[in-house]
């Protein structure tokens, strides 16, 4: 059973006995009250069982209340006090006996907790309980009970539940544990062309998430995936066997709660228990099981070959009864993914020149191969003390960035590798709780190129520019050696307590503080070797180069040693039976002394200070904003963050809840962003032109033109070139001194009910949610003309002062806070939990969503306008605006047939308007494509399982994906084209396709 199957306990008439020899005595479980942050773990995942216990009529005093963990044998026992009230803190999910006695009398009850809950449990004496639960046995000389599972209503929070039994029956591709996540109201797990997967909620990107294995946070501190391993990766940061459930937070949680802006994820791991358990598991798919894509239909690309296996086991059981076990799991990937050649800028294969098409012809495949491992030590020395060890290790290797205009050997051999152990330590007492968790974390990602050679760029002029010198290029083929080498990661320590106090009256108030040391380090060599450009009218000869200053060299490593403190203190307080508050403040900082105690070069702030351009009386900024002296910058100080919340019962039963809530929520600056100042500084970027027809120059002994000479394919040849002019060419980055964390401001009101609806009972939820971001980092062009102007006479739009470099040196970019994000939602949901009684559950979920943005996918670059002060809001981009899940599991005949269906109208892509006002009056103006659906999904999974009778089962499994081949097009033209020649293709569907298209996957294994 799910916890979501507490409603049924609420059906009046519904009562069980249990004959002894002393009086009888009945137990009603009234309903689950969750307050959503309770009080065990750092981030809510253990879970909370509490209530009254009263006999004729009143309350039982000193009356003793147990929990027994069915599986591992854990136990805790409180007293209630003058008024009757107890609270058990501390549970671990899962079932549990609850054995009362009260002055002789005793009862049992078994109920399930999931996690992060906060259950009530109301029990009486003295004959047939007002209230009880329905479909409970009865026996003369025992109690016979199936566990109920509780299901919270009583929350402020936005957040539902994945069970166990949804991570393992619904149809899914990757084992990706997150994939479930989007059967949520108002959270999007998407999949890119290239495998890699994000998870994302509202108008904000994945940055802003934050998960929470066991209580501790996963944050990715320098790239922007929001959690280590998903930023660019076909791997999953997790093996999904160690997950036993998690819930979804899309806003307004709890003030313990950390550096994240948009949706919190806490999961909780399996644990072993007193019976020996294994597992094992094989999936496998291949292009023979796919169909094929529009262009392989249409013969443009031949069928390339594929290959996805994904295999995995499980080992758990005791290491002394009832008092310590263990939890093993390992899971590995391996694919070899088809890749599509897709030449840029609307060129098919044949219209390129012929010596490139046989190449763009070529079958190409992505292989990725990934090791997860997990393993758990559960220890309880005694019934008042709990201790857990957990470890995990991931590893992963892949061939990226080919596909689309990229050969592949201008691809990237990408290496992640990741540590996380975990060493907690719980004690619990009659009124109070202690949790304290240390921490250590490793992770590194390192990009290198596949090919160590030159790479060669195809390009052509910008629609509109054909006949204008030096045109804006745009990309159409790319080969030969890539450019990307990267090395970054984090590694430190961090301990983390909260205590929970329960002593005071319809108060639980919970104090929590956690201090990290994290190294973090960024490297970047960007390109790694040469990159030579070419104009497609004229492939004879590179118009030109674009290379790092050294030939074999690599920048230092910016390298910080960062320290992170937060303290938050939240009360759930419960005023009456109606009404309940969640009152609670966090306070987050931390040091980043690579940004803090950076000085800006002498020589760089001499060229600033005599660049006359920038010191004219109309520049928007001034420069000594950004010239750090080493002393002048302080970390950011004012984390506050206040999370208030309400929930108010209208009938005292848990029916029907009102909710809502307002808070503050800070994430944080990403270190690859802060380090731009630093490492993009210490080698210089490069780009010389070469004379040539369509891009004429004029070349002087000093400057970056030239005419063209073979000697310049030479590596060495450019550097010793760039070791004549230091400094010439170098992009340089400058960051406010005062800059800001980002952070959302997020409100709410909603409504929760619980209904029969057929026989069974439902639970729905409606909730109007606005959540506001702030403060998103953004690089400004920071060259000015002579007159200080960013824009040319006559223009509001575009036309960027790139020649106008900063003398000594090149373009350079002011960094400030700037992306914003402005989110409206309407958040449907209706479920029917899954429960053993019934053999099934179904789950439908609606968003509607009115995101806005001030720059496109909240980039990070603005090249257009000098800033984003006048720049009006726009639909946000990879967002629709209504999407509908819905899910359904059932057993039958020992079989298990599941199904999601997933329908999302079109989102808006990036385009500019140069129609309406002309080319100097262009503005951002978001295409959307014209089609009531954007996005139509439909997988099954038919489970088979059978029962050897030797204590093994082992089972087999179908899963069909994309079932009835729906095609959801991803490319479309949105060029709108100029004032005098309008596009008359805009809006045009090209052939490439979200992936998958109806696939196959078999998987088996067994379980004892």
């Amino acid at each position: 059973m799910t916890h979501h199957d507490s409603q049924a306990q609420r059906r009046p008439g519904s009562v069980f006995r249990i004959a002894s020899r002393r009086n009888l005595l009945a137990c009603a479980l009234l309903s689950c009250m969750a307050m959503a942050a309770p009080t065990a773990l750092a981030q809510s995942t253990a879970a909370t069982i509490r209530g009254v216990v009263s006999s004729d009529g009143g309350p039982a005093a000193n009356a003793s209340v147990t929990a027994t963990n069915i599986a591992s044998g854990l136990s805790r026992k409180v007293q209630t006090g003058a008024d009757g009230h107890y609270s058990l803190a501390g549970l671990p999910p899962g079932t549990y006996r609850i054995d009362v006695n009260a002055g002789g009398q005793t009862n049992t009850r078994n109920v399930t907790v999931a996690v992060g809950q906060s259950a009530t449990l109301n029990l009486s004496t003295g004959g047939v309980a007002e209230t009880a639960p329905a479909g409970e046995a009865t026996d003369l000389d025992k109690v016979t009970v199936t566990s109920t599972a509780l299901v919270e209503t009583k929350t402020s929070e936005i957040a539902t539940y994945v069970s166990n039994k949804q991570i393992a029956a619904l149809p899914q591709a990757s084992r990706n544990f997150l994939a479930f996540a989007d059967i949520v109201p108002g959270v999007q797990f998407t999949t890119g062309t290239e495998g890699s997967t994000k998870l994302r909620s509202g108008g904000q990107l994945s940055s802003g998430i934050n998960v929470y294995v066991d209580g501790v946070g996963q944050k990715d501190y320098v790239l922007k995936g929001g959690i280590t391993g998903q930023d660019s990766s076909r791997g999953n940061p997790f093996p999904q066997l160690g997950i036993a459930e998690y819930k979804v937070i899309t806003s307004n949680y709890k003030a313990e709660y950390d550096q994240l802006s948009s949706a919190a994820i806490t999961a909780v791991t399996k644990s072993g228990g007193n019976e020996f358990h294994g597992s094992f598991f094989w999936d496998h798919t291949s292009d023979e099981w796919s169909a094929k894509t529009v262009r392989e239909e249409k013969g443009e690309v031949p069928k390339a070959q594929q290959k996805e296996d994904q295999y995995g086991a499980s080992f758990s059981g005791p290491l002394i009864q009832d008092k310590m076990h263990f939890f093993v799991t390992y899971e590995a990937k391996e694919y070899n993914s088809p890749r599509s050649i897709t030449p840029g800028r609307n060129y098919r294969i044949d219209q390129l020149p012929a010596q490139f098409q046989d190449m763009a012809r070529e079958s190409i495949s992505a292989p990725f191969k990934e090791d997860l491992y997990f393993g758990k030590i559960d220890w309880t020395p005694g019934d008042a003390h709990l201790i857990e060890f957990t470890a995990k290790y991931r590893k992963e290797d892949e061939l990226t960035g080919i596909g689309g205009a990229r050969l592949g050997d201008y691809g990237t051999l990408k290496a992640g590798e990741e540590t996380r152990l975990d060493l907690r330590y719980q004690y619990s007492a009659a009124n109070w709780l202690n949790d304290a968790h240390l921490t250590y974390e490793d992770t590194t990602f390192g990009p290198r190129p596949v090919t160590v050679a030159n790479g060669y760029q195809l390009r052509v002029p910008k629609q509109g520019e054909e006949n204008l010198n030096n045109p804006v290029m745009e990309e159409v083929l790319f080969f030969g050696g890539g450019g990307d080498f990267q090395d970054k990661g984090q590694k430190g320590y961090a301990l983390q307590n909260d205590f929970t106090w329960n002593g005071w009256e319809g108060h639980t108030v919970k104090a929590g503080v956690k201090y990290k040391m994290i190294d973090i380090s960024a490297m970047e060599k960007q390109p790694y070797s040469p990159q030579f450009r070419y104009d497609i009218r004229n492939f004879a000869t590179p118009y030109e180069v674009n290379f790092s200053g050294t030939a074999s060299d690599f920048p230092p490593s910016v390298k910080s040693k960062n320290k992170q403190f937060g303290i938050y203190l939240q009360d759930d307080w419960e005023v009456n039976e109606h009404l309940t508050l969640n009152l609670g403040l966090r306070w987050d900082y931390e040091t980043t002394p690579s940004y803090e105690n950076f000085r800006t070069p002498a020589n760089l702030v001499a060229a600033l200070q005599n660049f006359s351009n920038i010191h004219q009386p109309g520049v928007d900024y001034d420069i000594n904003d950004y010239i750090s002296t080493g002393n002048n910058r302080k970390a950011f100080k004012d984390g506050w963050q206040p999370r208030l919340g309400f929930s108010y019962d209208l009938n005292g039963d848990e029916r029907h809840v009102i909710f809502g809530g307002a808070g503050r929520s800070y994430n944080r600056n990403q270190f690859d962003y802060l380090s731009f100042e630093s490492y993009r500084l210490a080698f210089q970027q490069i780009t010389y032109q070469f004379n040539s027809p369509g891009h004429t120059c004029t070349v002087t002994p000093t400057g970056n033109c030239f005419n063209f000479d073979p000697s310049f394919y030479d590596p060495e040849t450019l550097a010793a070139l760039a070791r004549q002019r230091p400094n010439a060419g170098s992009e340089v980055f400058l960051i406010n001194n005062d800059l800001k964390t980002p952070y959302s401001d997020q409100f709410s009101l909603g409504m929760r009910n619980g209904f029969a609806m057929f026989g069974h009972e439902w639970n729905s939820s409606a909730t109007l949610a606005y959540v506001r971001s702030h403060d998103g980092i953004l690089f400004a062009l920071g060259n000015r003309r002579p007159d200080g102007s960013f824009h040319e006479a006559g223009r509001t739009f575009g036309g960027a002062p790139f020649d106008f470099n900063l003398p000594g040196f090149g373009k350079f970019f002011i960094g400030d806070n700037a992306v914003e994000t402005k989110t409206k939602q309407v958040l449907l949901s209706l479920d029917k939990p899954f429960t053993e009684e019934s053999g099934w559950g179904a789950s439908f979920a609606y968003t509607f969503t009115d995101a806005k943005e001030n720059r496109f996918n909240s980039d990070i670059f603005t090249f257009d306008y000098p800033n984003l002060d006048n720049v009006g809001f726009t639909r946000a981009v990879g967002v629709s605006r209504h999407r509908f899940v819905a899910t359904g599991i059932m057993d039958f005949y020992g079989m298990t047939l599941s199904g999601k269906l997933t329908l999302a109208s079109p989102e808006v892509e990036e385009s500019t308007n140069c129609v309406k006002f002309g080319d100097k009056n262009c503005f951002f103006d978001p295409y959307t494509p014209d089609s009531t659906i954007g996005f139509k999904q439909f997988d099954m999974a038919l489970q088979k399982e059978w029962d050897t009778g030797a204590g093994i089962k082992f089972w087999a499994r179908g899963d069909v994906l994309n079932v009835f081949n729906w095609r959801n097009y991803i490319d479309f033209d949105t060029y709108r084209g100029t004032q005098i020649a309008p596009n008359p293709r805009l809006g045009e569907r090209r052939d490439n396709i979200a992936l998958p298209t109806r696939t196959f996957k078999l998987s088996m294994g067994f379980n004892w």
